[in-house]
């Protein structure tokens, strides 16, 4: 695992030494990629300068270094990731005639392209990975992302130099970099708290979309090709075409050895190697198939909160009592958990502002303590339906949708009108007559948002509300009109015979690379641990998973059901089974106590006018009705602030 970037000076004019220069002040900029190492190669005739930090998980030796030049001196290469099958290529290399200097992945991609070309070894890749490929025979500059969009790639034009690299302040740091904020990626962030693909926060700067490649020739650099390689559209849609026709049993069997398959590929490392445990279903179904084909025990790692509502630490202990594995956890105090957020806009690079982004940290911190290498269950909830909305969306909308729409709309007024204190206090007034499920530190505001769905005109808008957090945010983004996504422009969509496919395949192309693997990705990489993910970077998993009817993953109100049925098999179903919680901080009581006096500086009205990004009015509202404990705004307002964080540490970094 490591961290790429580089460039083309298309007027041919900068000399190897300033190169050079340039590209060590690209690399320093994301040295906790790489911390191990650092080299750069430039091409000063052609402009071309590729830079590289080094994490070495794979053949620790110099052998391993990047920059790397193919064996017939025609390819160099930067790459970032991992790629999980890179033995049984150079087996196949080998008996072609290939030699090989060291044991890398990284000389195996170099290998494979010179005998079988670029575009046909891509597609032979299993793994998470980004590249830089400058081919010396063609001049040309080939980039490639994974198929999920695990590993990051931005990429833009600044007047005639070409950019790339594995984080935005790797970019940054080139002396052409002149880019403005964009006004339409911000509006996005509001609505999703996250800037999606292929947007960035910067006009003219973009993230490759995953599981494509793009070439850019030196001679006719406008004419650059983007292609698409591997598709989840394609995916889905063949999944429902040719279904998974065995038993429940044979379904159980065929998806356990796929993801034993998976996991073990995943266990090769020259470094130590662990796995973050939260005791959910996911985490669990890794960690156990880790367990059963080490000889060792596993190393596992999670956190817990002293706020019970907050705590899954005491699952992820019992679950690593029956495994036996090597168990850490650390209890963390609402001071070391805030202590985390000062940290936040220069680690994420971008505004991102999912707040598990805390406790993700720090258990990558925590883990990154004995190893340098920790799996993580990332996947299962799109997969295998493991969201509470795949269920909760489409049954409210069978419900209500028979109903007249003002009939639904008085409805919806109704119980958003209730304030969260009156809920709550139903809700404890209930006692035993309210089910377990129903107990969530967040009730009243699942009751405000099952009104706000119930008003929606259809099954697709339901989706949308559902994972909205702002829901007009250009009103609110002064100058700005909010970018078509994957969630708005049905040419996109894939064609799905029902709601909760429709919204797990929304997931997969939207909330999973542009929210969980960004959050996974600079949360570990900025503590220089790797993080592999076995349910998503091995492609066979996914397409599997979208050949499986839908009873195999929902069955009797249950989600994951077949991932459970592999669970099963190792780990007692009482020690898993639980409401879903997720991995949430009491960021709403923050807000109103140790964190007030710091938001407030960041949402003062006279400050947001003058910056001139955000009608300030509708934030102060919510920040007052959230002061006032009228209703739970944390989301929201933390999208804004995360922005107002980031603009505050790029501006200290312009001075």
């Amino acid at each position: 695992m490591c961290g790429i970037a580089g460039f083309i000076d298309f007027s041919r004019q900068t000399s190897a030494e300033r190169m050079k220069e340039i590209l060590i002040q690209m690399t320093d900029a994301i040295r906790h990629r790489g911390p191990d190492d650092g080299n750069s190669w430039v091409d000063a005739s052609a402009g071309v300068g590729l830079g590289f930090r080094r994490l070495a998980i794979i053949d620790l030796t110099p052998t391993g270094r990047q920059p790397m030049t193919s064996f017939d001196r025609r390819y160099v290469i930067v790459f970032n990731g991992e790629i999980y099958n890179f033995r049984s290529l150079r087996q196949e290399l080998e008996s072609t005639g290939c030699t090989f200097r060291g044991t890398s992945d990284t000389e195996v991609i170099l290998a494979a392209v010179c005998r079988w070309g670029v575009e046909n070894t891509i597609p032979r890749l299993n793994g998470m990975f980004v590249f830089a490929l400058w081919d010396k025979l063609e001049r040309c500059l080939w980039l490639c992302r994974d198929r999920i969009g695990i590993k990051p790639l931005y990429y833009g034009w600044q007047g005639n130099t070409f950019l790339f690299g594995s984080e935005l302040k790797a970019l940054r740091s080139h002396p052409a970099f002149q880019a403005e904020i964009d006004r339409n990626a911000l509006a996005c962030l509001l609505r999703h708290n996250y800037i999606p693909a292929p947007y960035s926060i910067y006009q003219g700067i973009a993230k490759m979309m995953p599981g494509t490649w793009l070439k850019i020739r030196l001679l006719a650099p406008q004419t650059a090709e983007t292609v698409i390689y591997w598709s989840a559209r394609e995916t889905a849609e063949k999944g429902i075409a040719e279904p998974f026709t065995g038993s429940d049993q044979e379904a159980v069997e065929a998806l356990d050895s796929l993801l034993r398959e998976s996991v073990r590929l995943r266990m090769v490392a020259d470094v130590p190697l662990g796995a973050f445990l939260s005791g959910g279903v996911d985490s669990s179904t890794v960690v156990a198939l880790m367990q059963q084909q080490s000889t060792q025990p596993v190393r596992t790692f999670t956190i817990g909160f002293h706020e019970s509502d907050y705590d899954e630490a005491p699952y992820a202990r019992r679950v690593a009592q029956h495994l036996g594995t090597e168990h850490t956890e650390l209890y963390v105090t609402p001071a070391e958990a805030q202590a985390v957020i000062p940290r936040l806009p220069s680690l994420y690079d971008e505004p991102f502002s999912d707040s598990s982004q805390i406790p993700t940290f720090l258990v990558s911190q925590l883990a990154r303590q004995q190893v340098t290498v920790s799996l993580s269950g990332d996947g299962g909830d799109e997969l295998f339906a493991g969201y509470n909305r795949y269920t909760h969306g489409q049954n409210i909308w069978k419900s209500v949708s028979w109903m007249p729409y003002r009939s639904r709309q008085f409805i919806s007024r109704f119980l958003c009108s209730i304030r969260p204190g009156i809920w709550n206090g139903l809700l404890k007034a209930g006692g035993g007559l309210i089910p377990p499920e129903a107990r969530h530190p967040q009730f009243a505001d699942k009751i405000h948002r099952i009104g706000e769905i119930i008003a929606m005109n259809s099954a697709e808008d339901i989706y949308l509300d559902l994972v909205s957090h702002w829901k007009k945010p250009s009103d609110l983004v002064q100058g700005s009109s909010e970018y078509p996504t994957a969630l708005t422009d049905p040419s996109r969509w894939a064609n799905l015979p029902d709601l909760t496919r429709r919204m797990m395949y929304l997931d997969l192309i939207s909330y999973l690379p542009d929210d969980i693997l960004v959050k996974v990705d600079r949360a570990s990489m900025g503590v220089s641990l790797e993080a592999r993910v076995p349910l998503l970077d091995d492609h066979r998993v996914v397409e599997f998973a979208w050949r499986l009817p839908l009873q195999m993953k929902i069955r009797n109100g249950k989600s994951k059901w077949l991932l459970r049925k592999v669970l099963y098999q190792y780990v007692p179903p009482q020690l898993i089974e639980r409401p879903k919680k997720g991995f949430a901080i009491p960021l709403d009581s923050w807000l109103r106590g140790s964190l007030r006096e710091w938001a407030e500086s960041l949402l003062n009205e006279t400050r947001l006018r003058n910056e001139g990004y955000f009608n300030p009015q509708p934030i102060r509202q919510k920040w007052l009705e959230h002061q006032s404990g009228r209703h739970n705004w944390q989301f929201y307002l933390w999208d804004i602030l995360m922005f107002q964080a980031w603009l505050d540490e790029l501006s200290i970094k312009r001075r």
